[in-house]
């Protein structure tokens, strides 16, 4: 399943279902698809996921550097998370609400 995220305020983003639905909740939404955020309540979302992501790269094993062990060609969160927090900052801007679907 893939998700896509849709605001007046910015361009369409498509994610992966389970790494959308891993990000709606960390934002504290239920993860429901299809679904919306009001414009009102995106700072605090935005804020969780913030949030969320640092706690997640804390966490995360370091590769040593000049190496590619350890890395097993992983993405990491903040990666993942990086279009969703942009998508979110340009809502707050605009006032826009956010809503992603199917």
């Amino acid at each position: 399943m893939l998700v896509t995220f849709h605001s007046p305020a910015y361009a369409d983003i498509t994610l992966f279902g389970d790494v959308a639905v891993q990000l709606l909740e960390l934002m504290g939404h239920s993860g429901s698809v299809p679904s919306a955020i009001m414009a009102e309540d995106i700072p605090a979302a935005l804020e969780r996921l913030k949030q969320a992501v640092k706690a997640a790269e804390a966490k995360e094993p370091k590769p040593e550097a000049n190496t590619d062990e350890g890395c097993e060609n992983r993405v990491s969160l903040a990666h993942r998370a990086l279009p969703l927090i942009e998508l979110l900052e340009a809502a707050i801007a605009d006032n826009a609400d956010v809503m992603w679907d199917k």
